[in-house]
């Protein structure tokens, strides 16, 4: 990817700041996953409400990109704390890796990240904090290649999310074949096409059935993955398959996902209070 991510840690004068002039409240968990041996972070965004109440909540799953890392989403979304006041429901960034792809990969056994964002960290989230524990409370979303991600094991797995979507996601990667440590997860494009075919978002949805999944999906029209997220536009509409679809000017950046993400939170929310899992 063209661009530059920010690295900025989540220092306890960060949290500190951030608890100062934002009404919800953020954790720093750490899960160990069984399946790589080794323990993932996530910070657990926590609406005002949730201190104050005995209720159980829905919560997002939401997914950085391509050589970022679980801190990203309260670094750089100025807004993102007001916007769980707001909506409700807890918000959960978990790590997915520098470059997994939100796999578990066929050529590096040591990647796992489908099995653990798709049902460890759901698991321990369920068992550490007071959330509504079925797929009708429970969304995922990203951006870039976690916009892939989130597609990707909702669409893998239905019966943990309910709802799904992705920003400037890299819904389909195979034009882009050496782009993005890509081939280091599922083995070189031209003798390992059928591992590419099986794992990208576009090819995954044929098995999809109308009203199964409730998907949004947006780009901005300046982005280079704007075409494959066309393209997977026009496979749901060929397909009868009910989705939100957006493009606005923009380009594969944090001033797109800023403005992105609270249209994304609105959809969720509306979803979560047709589930009656949020009032």
């Amino acid at each position: 990817m063209n661009y530059k991510w920010q690295k900025i840690s989540l220092t306890f004068l960060f949290f500190f700041l951030v608890l100062l002039t934002n009404a919800a409240t953020i954790d720093t968990a750490i899960v160990y996953s069984k399946c790589m041996h080794k323990n993932v972070k996530c910070v657990v965004i926590m609406p005002e409400r949730y201190k104050n109440d005995t209720m159980h909540f829905p919560v997002l799953y939401l997914l950085h990109g391509w050589s970022g890392d679980y801190s990203n989403w309260v670094s750089m979304a100025s807004d993102l704390l007001h916007a769980v006041d707001q909506n409700g429901f807890l918000v959960v960034c978990p790590d997915g890796g520098y470059d997994s792809w939100y796999f578990d990969s066929p050529v590096d056994t040591a990647m796992k990240y489908e099995t653990d964002i798709a049902i460890e960290i759901p698991a321990y989230i369920d068992s550490h904090y007071r959330t509504i524990a079925n797929r009708n409370a429970r969304a995922i979303t990203g951006l870039s290649m976690g916009g892939h991600g989130a597609l990707y094991l909702a669409l893998r797995h239905q019966n943990y999310f309910g709802a799904a979507g992705s920003m400037s996601g890299g819904v389909d990667f195979r034009p882009f074949p050496d782009n993005w440590g890509i081939k280091d997860r599922l083995g070189n494009y031209t003798t390992h096409k059928n591992n590419w075919d099986k794992n990208v978002v576009i090819n995954l949805v044929d098995s999809l059935q109308n009203g199964s999944l409730a998907i949004i999906f947006d780009c901005g029209v300046n982005d280079f993955f704007i075409q494959v997220n066309r393209n997977l536009h026009q496979k749901l509409l060929d397909k009868k398959i009910d989705h939100d679809y957006t493009e606005r000017p923009g380009e594969h950046n944090w001033v797109y996902w800023n403005n992105s993400i609270q249209y994304q939170l609105l959809f969720f929310h509306n979803y979560f209070v047709r589930n009656k899992v949020l009032n």
